[in-house]
């Protein structure tokens, strides 16, 4: 599973901690008989590591795994497509940061002022945290689908060059992520728990359906999010954030078998400023 479906299934943890606080709580595949560690559990004191369960003490098991993700309907997929489930509703997870990561962010965050004070006389309107391109999108299994559900590489960069001189924005930085002129891209790799903590210090999140969305909702941040055709936000959204989808009659197609036209259609259809609009009302 991806970092997305760790930070979704720790928001089902805050509710099953209330029913059963003095359980040791464990996340995994109860039919292979394993527990998942991942590092968005780091720090989270309701979640028990599997190197520290007591096996004197009550274990309260999720069954959360590739084979039961509940927002997919294994009933209607196939090897091309994916179909997914609109009665699930994700509930805003929950990241504990370390003290590290909280003053590296701050770090972060104080370079990109200084990239903003040296490129603008004027205060920005606010501080976005942005990213366009997964780790994933060159890996064999997972390239078309992550192609398929991003609005594309030439729309965010126009997105960018509308906004980048009114709003200080800071580009999430990995061996993937294509730079965008005008944003603060800091000159170290971070990792997604440190991205986390840096998202947690701006004002929203900009960028595709994926683990920043689920970020963002787990640190009670406002997201602009675009979900195109390929999953709708009855499945994988938040209320809270505005989900730009594709409403149309072959949507949500879950196209990961192949480069999908329909996909094409929704990357077409929602345009620069529709987007830009949005996000000057999110900020306002």
């Amino acid at each position: 599973m991806g970092l997305g479906d760790d930070l979704m299934i720790t928001g089902i943890v805050e509710q099953e901690y209330i029913k059963h606080p003095d359980k040791q709580i464990v996340i995994g595949s109860l039919k292979r008989n394993l527990i998942f560690d991942s590092l968005v559990y780091l720090n989270n004191p309701k979640i028990t590591p599997s190197d520290k369960i007591n096996k004197n003490k009550p274990v309260h098991f999720i069954d959360y795994n590739d084979e039961n993700r509940f927002y997919i309907n294994y009933e209607k997929c196939d090897h091309n497509n994916l179909a997914w489930r609109t009665d699930f509703k994700p509930i805003p997870g929950r990241m504990y940061f370390s003290k590290t990561e909280i003053s590296d962010a701050k770090s972060i965050l104080k370079k990109a002022n200084i990239f903003w004070s040296k490129k603008a006389e004027i205060k920005h309107k606010g501080i976005i945290f942005f990213e366009s391109y997964s780790t994933k999108n060159n890996h064999e299994f997972y390239t078309y689908k992550m192609k398929n559900k991003n609005w594309g590489e030439k729309n965010w960069t126009r997105l960018i060059d509308r906004l980048k001189d009114k709003y200080l924005i800071i580009q999430s930085v990995h061996g993937e992520a294509k730079k965008i002129d005008g944003v603060f891209y800091s000159e170290n790799e971070f990792d997604f728990r440190t991205a986390c903590a840096v998202l947690n210090n701006c004002d929203m999140y900009l960028g595709n359906e994926g683990g920043f969305g689920h970020a963002a909702a787990a640190l009670n941040k406002k997201a602009l999010i675009y979900f195109g055709g390929w999953i709708s936000p009855q499945s994988t959204g938040y209320a809270m954030h505005e989900n730009i989808y594709y409403n149309d009659l072959t949507s949500p197609c879950g196209a990961v078998g192949y480069l999908c036209d329909h996909c094409d259609k929704a990357r077409e259809s929602i345009t620069v400023e529709y987007l830009e609009e949005k996000v000057k009302l999110i900020l306002q």
